[in-house]
């Protein structure tokens, strides 16, 4: 980029270099991500190899660059938006392309992994100079107008995520260790999404014992914040479906073995695994819920 200076009748060009991040996964939320950053003068990079067409349409349409993947390890700092158990396989990836690098760039993790996931992770960079930095986003996927979501990022003494503040996103930095962004993350996903599995899951179960119609008015008559929440939540979620089964075990990872609440939690990834492949398959369950959700408020 070029910048054009007048000084004492004397003009002069400044070649301004803006920073490539690279971004590996342009899911709905990887590629929002990218294009804010974009928006905002940068250019990002990321990996499309062996990708699906729907993902490699996104990365096109949010402006990315597809690289080789040596070629990620020369950007500022690389990105991981993936969905939880790719997690790992990322590390390695970039790991493998780091390696020997006498000052590669900083790798941040934002997946929703457990902080035991998160330990793992950063073993893979053990002997390198990669500096691994552990993070979490919470909110929807960047929209125009809006600030978030925001980035949780821990074990970021050097501010290194200070890059992505500066290019259009809302980053938090914890005061702690690796693993703290993404036990916030396990906690509050585990409230947020559990309670969308827990209503899919009741929902469900009305409509089998013929109580549909009752519970969804009363519902609205008694809990009308939790009826209007299910109402956008559900829908929402079934294109995630898929995704967050892995979520849910990680989360039930999380809690341990010693918590009676971790049954609850990989019962959540079965519901969510069920409603995955119904949405790719008969779309019975789908259709049971949107049914329930249509409905009109029934005057008392």
């Amino acid at each position: 980029m070029a910048i054009g200076n007048s000084f004492n009748g004397m003009s002069s060009t400044i070649e301004v270099h803006m920073p490539d991040i690279a971004i590996i996964g342009a899911g709905a939320m990887g590629s929002a991500v990218a294009k804010r950053l974009i928006v905002h003068g940068a250019t990002v990079l990321t990996y499309l190899e062996g990708r699906s067409k729907e993902t490699i349409a996104r990365a096109k349409a949010a402006g990315m660059v597809p690289v080789g993947r040596p070629d990620l390890a020369k950007a500022a700092l690389i990105l991981s938006i993936v969905p939880p158990a790719e997690a790992i396989g990322v590390a390695e990836l970039v790991a493998e392309i780091s390696s020997g690098m006498h000052a590669p760039p900083p790798f941040i993790d934002l997946n929703a992994i457990a902080p035991k996931t998160m330990q793992a992770l950063a073993a893979r960079f053990e002997g390198s100079a990669v500096e691994v930095l552990d993070g979490a986003i919470i909110g929807g996927p960047p929209v125009p107008g809006k600030s978030g979501p925001t980035l949780y990022i821990s074990g970021d003494s050097a501010e290194r995520s200070a890059l992505l503040e500066n290019y259009g996103l809302k980053i938090r930095r914890l005061d702690g260790p690796l693993g703290a962004a993404s036990a916030l993350k396990m906690c509050y996903a585990g409230i947020n999404k559990g309670f969308t599995g827990l209503g899919a899951a009741m929902l469900l179960a009305a409509s089998r014992s013929g109580a549909a119609e009752s519970l969804k008015a009363e519902l609205a008559e008694s809990l009308p914040d939790v009826d209007r929440k299910l109402s956008k939540s559900i829908p929402d979620m079934y294109p995630k479906a898929y995704r967050w089964v892995a979520e849910m075990q990680e989360i039930a990872d999380f809690l341990g073995e010693d918590d009676p609440a971790a049954v609850i939690f990989r019962g959540m990834a079965d519901v969510f695994s069920g409603l995955a492949d119904d949405v790719d398959g008969s779309r019975a369950l789908v259709g049971q819920l949107d049914e329930i959700l249509a409905r009109p408020d029934i005057d008392r």
